[in-house]
């Protein structure tokens, strides 16, 4: 096919029939256009006809031209490597002859279509591409240049690496000088697309736009005052990036762009002042924060309050002015997809370790009530937090003066935004404001009647930051009443609020923990209650409140009344979903949750739920086996259902122990577990080894078979890459240990090195290295020959680790292990005595043979330093040391 290749008039009349129908409404019309569209697809020339139309056919209806273009684009980008190369030459020739078209919808698609092409890698086959661009942006035909800006602008936005690579010559090198010359231009949209362009490289430090730095913040300096809004909207994105990556070329000038961004954050344009809110947000994260803002803390703090009030258009959007709409079902695009992560054993005695679980988790606060979109509202109460975590009590005065002024408000929009203003600062300012909740507790809780479900629904969403502060106070004054108006308002008549007052309460959970025990039939009759009112995303939302509930008050679940009360609706929800619609996995969560509480008391249900787990577990892997052998006939599966499945059956195991034994004997679980551990995913095996390790507490006689075939994969996911598969694989291994005992002497030289390496490394997981001692104390106890002499290596890490731990069962055989390896090599601890002195004295009381064993070590030591040694080696140890082993030990 040559470039003069040419349409035939009955080809060129199909194509612009089929165009035109492609705009009808009917649905028939649009099935037949749809059909002939993929029949015409089977002939290359077909994407001729449709740059012809596009490029050549002015006189054609714009939106057939468009349309034609548009399909073209999706030829390109799902068809492309298998168009011949003289079709591709066709259209890129072709469509550089309408960059300059006078309609401002066939420039657009145009392009849409070079950016598509220049996408599959085509600029070193089209250098001309940029020589072209380059002289119609000089060109005095207006439709011209902002026809090749807007190209460029959509080139640098999904482009930008290849622009600035050397295998394709660097165009870059010549457009940013280029672009910088824009930004005098007549044209406000021409000043614009200039801006635009290189706001693409900023955080990509380019090299050429780097040398350039200074002159461009001159530029932007000369259009912050520019007329015309998205020219400002552009300085302002330009600043906010220039923050993060050259705050040093900004600092000469940083309280001009502080006064710019306090003007812009005010300005008409609601995307203006959107841009400009993030600047607070990131200069907030800078070092020098602190310094450069805080002259202008008086200004910034009212606006970025006053701007925290809801709109006339949110309101509209989140439906502010209905207060009753329970009984209307949710719209399915409403709900957010949910996104597993499987589960990671931290131990459940020490509240400290619940940041196990949140390791790269998003903050899940939602100051709106579940509105999902970014808006100015959000920004700045975001803004708000960040700076209270920077100047703490130096930001009340400010707050604390507006908030006397608005928390009272008659006004609701205006008392709304200080409820937020005041859960916004709980995290930064709670010292300072601690001496004022006394009287701002009980007017929230009062606020939880509020007429307006808005008003309502934030109130729960602040005391939820205050609860931590709620739960150490008396609780007839603060804990109850704020559990009970809570519970209320999760039976409220407005979605929105059951939603924040659901999410409230699982804090106030995780917070009051077994403090809500008193109370729990109450809980539990709402819960059930709320069952019959949800609708489907708040019914999540209910899943994990009830999940949460039973983690935090954990066995004091089982009896039979609470039992009775919790299992029915959770049943019949089972019962209701089939295996892979996606609500199962916040059920299946729940019941995780659930079972470990119940303990014995979830046996009645423990079968078909262990069944259904593990059938869910055994066709995701033979679907994920099945893509592996096909991936053009297959898709590949949701692994998230057969993450979830182990957790629950990680829960049962926790929760049911030895009860789970005739379940595993009758089942393939071992075998599916082995296929998961090996799993390229590391969120499968994560969840894979906290069940192996609950397994081996539950019923070791059907791990132990397979222990040889596992432990060489255990070890090689003990390298810290993922944090929480390296912590589970490491839990997992100390619990074999204990229960394989001198057994488990071959697989110390594959297990041990990396152990010490990441027991020494500085910026391991407080989790991770509280887990590494307890494993490598627990090797030593069954194999402390082989272990004990690398004492040396990691005494002191494995000391500094464990001294601050509550005493466990974990802990004691951990301390057992130490003992007898410093037994059989007390040299190894010599060196760091004082840190094991210092561990041993942790212990609050330790079982009296674990003691002798303290103090066979203690005399030990002291006997083979001598009496004159040991006197001055007991001169280093502090004081409050020494009185501590004087009263636990004599010593």
């Amino acid at each position: 096919m040559k470039m003069d290749w040419q349409p035939t008039q009955d080809g060129l009349d199909q194509i612009l029939q089929l165009l035109r129908q492609s705009q009808s409404t009917d649905v028939q019309t649009q099935n037949h256009v749809q059909q002939r569209l993929e029949e015409l697809n089977q002939f290359n020339d077909f994407n001729n006809y449709l740059v012809f139309v596009l490029s050549r056919m002015r006189n054609e209806d714009e939106h057939t031209r468009s349309l034609s273009g548009l399909i073209l684009k999706n030829n390109i980008k799902g068809r492309y490597s298998q168009l011949p190369r003289e079709v591709i030459d066709y259209v890129k020739a072709e469509s550089l002859t309408c960059i300059g078209d006078p309609s401002s919808l066939i420039r657009a698609t145009v392009g849409i279509l070079i950016t598509s092409i220049v996408s599959q890698g085509e600029l070193t086959t089209w250098p001309e591409l940029f020589d072209i661009l380059l002289k119609k942006m000089d060109s005095e035909d207006y439709y011209e240049c902002e026809g090749a800006f807007s190209i460029l602008q959509k080139v640098c936005e999904d482009s930008a690496e290849m622009l600035d690579s050397e295998a394709f010559r660097r165009p870059l090198n010549l457009l940013i000088p280029k672009f910088l010359q824009f930004f005098n231009h007549q044209s406000s949209k021409i000043r614009s697309y200039a801006l635009s362009c290189i706001n693409n490289f900023i955080m990509n430090r380019t090299q050429i736009l780097m040398t350039y730095v200074d002159h461009f913040i001159e530029g932007l300096f000369k259009l912050a005052a520019d007329t015309d809004c998205l020219v400002r909207q552009n300085v302002c994105k330009a600043f906010v990036l220039l923050v993060e990556v050259r705050m040093d070329r900004l600092i000469p000038h940083i309280h001009l762009i502080i006064e710019f961004m306090l003007l812009s954050t005010q300005d008409n344009d609601i995307n203006v002042a959107l841009d400009a809110c993030e600047f607070w947000l990131t200069l907030a994260e800078q070092p020098i924060c602190r310094e450069v803002l805080t002259p202008h803390l008086s200004r910034l703090v009212p606006i970025l309050m006053q701007k925290m009030k809801y709109s006339e258009l949110d309101i509209a959007l989140l439906k502010g002015d209905v207060e009753e709409d329970e009984m209307i079902p949710d719209k399915e695009e409403d709900i957010k997809p949910r996104f597993y992560r499987g589960k990671t054993h931290a131990r459940m005695d020490d509240s400290e370790n619940n940041e196990a679980n949140s390791d790269d988790e998003e903050d899940d606060d939602d100051c709106d009530g579940g509105n999902s979109e970014w808006n100015l509202r959000k920004c700045s109460a975001a803004a708000l937090d960040l700076l209270a975590n920077v100047f703490h009590d130096d930001l009340l005065p400010v707050v604390l003066l507006i908030l006397r002024e608005t928390l009272f408000h008659q006004d609701w929009i205006t008392k709304e935004a200080a409820v937020l203003a005041l859960g916004a600062i709980a995290e930064g300012c709670m010292l300072g404001i601690i001496q004022h909740l006394h009287e701002l507790i009980p007017y929230l809780i009062q606020c939880l009647n509020d007429k307006k479900a808005l008003v309502r629904s934030i109130t729960c969403w602040t005391l939820s930051r205050y609860s931590h502060w709620v739960v150490q106070q008396n609780h007839d004054s603060y804990l109850k009443p704020l559990m009970t108006e809570l519970l209320k308002r999760i039976l409220d008549s407005n979605k929105r609020v059951q939603e924040a007052a659901c999410s409230a309460f699982a804090t106030l959970e995780e917070e009051a923990g077994t403090d809500l025990v008193p109370y729990l039939e109450y809980i539990l009759k709402t819960l059930v209650c709320a069952f019959g009112k949800y609708q489907h995303k708040n019914l999540l939302i209910l899943y994990d409140a009830i999940g949460t509930l039973a983690d935090s008050v954990g066995h004091n679940l089982n009896k039979p009344d609470y039992i009775e009360l919790l299992m029915p609706p959770l049943i019949q929800k089972w019962n209701s979903l089939n295996d892979y619609d996606k609500d199962l996995f916040p059920l299946l969560e729940c019941f995780s949750s659930v079972a470990t509480a119940l303990q014995t008391g979830f046996l009645p249900y423990c079968e078909p739920v262990y069944n259904r787990c593990l059938s869910l577990v055994e066709q995701t892997l033979k679907f994920n086996t099945m893509f592996l052998e096909n991936q053009e006939q297959y898709d590949p599966p949701n692994k998230d259902f057969l993450i979830v499945a182990l957790d629950v059956l990680s829960g049962l195991a926790e929760g049911l122990v030895e009860h789970m034994n005739p379940l595993i004997a009758k089942s393939s679980i071992m075998s599916l577990l082995y296929q998961c551990i090996k799993d390229p995913m590391p969120e499968v095996r994560q969840s894979s080894f906290a069940l192996l390790g609950e397994l081996t507490k539950a019923s070791f006689v059907h791990v132990e078979p397979c222990v040889n075939e596992y432990m060489p994969i255990l070890a090689q996911n003990l390298k810290p890459e993922f944090i929480s598969v390296c912590n589970n694989a490491t839990w997992a291994i100390g619990e074999i240990s204990v229960k394989y005992k001198q057994q488990m002497q071959p697989y110390i030289t594959i297990i041990l090195p990396q152990l010490v390496i990441n027991l020494n490394q500085a910026d391991t997981p407080k989790t991770l290295l509280e887990n590494t001692a307890i494993t490598i104390g627990r090797l030593g106890l069954v194999c402390p020959k082989e272990v004990a002499p690398h004492l040396q290596q990691f005494i002191r890490p494995w000391c500094s680790s464990l001294r601050n731990i509550r005493d466990n069962e974990e802990k004691d055989s951990a301390f057992r292990g130490i003992c007898s390896m410093i037994s059989v090599n007390p040299s190894g601890v010599i060196q760091d005595f004082i840190y094991f002195c210092d561990a041993v004295a942790s212990w609050n009381n330790p079982k009296d043979d674990l003691k002798n064993m303290f103090l066979e070590i203690l005399h030990g030591v002291k006997n083979q330093v001598g009496e004159e040694s040991w006197r001055a080696f007991s001169e280093q140890f502090p004081p409050m040391l020494k009185e501590r082993l004087v009263n636990q030990y004599g010593i």
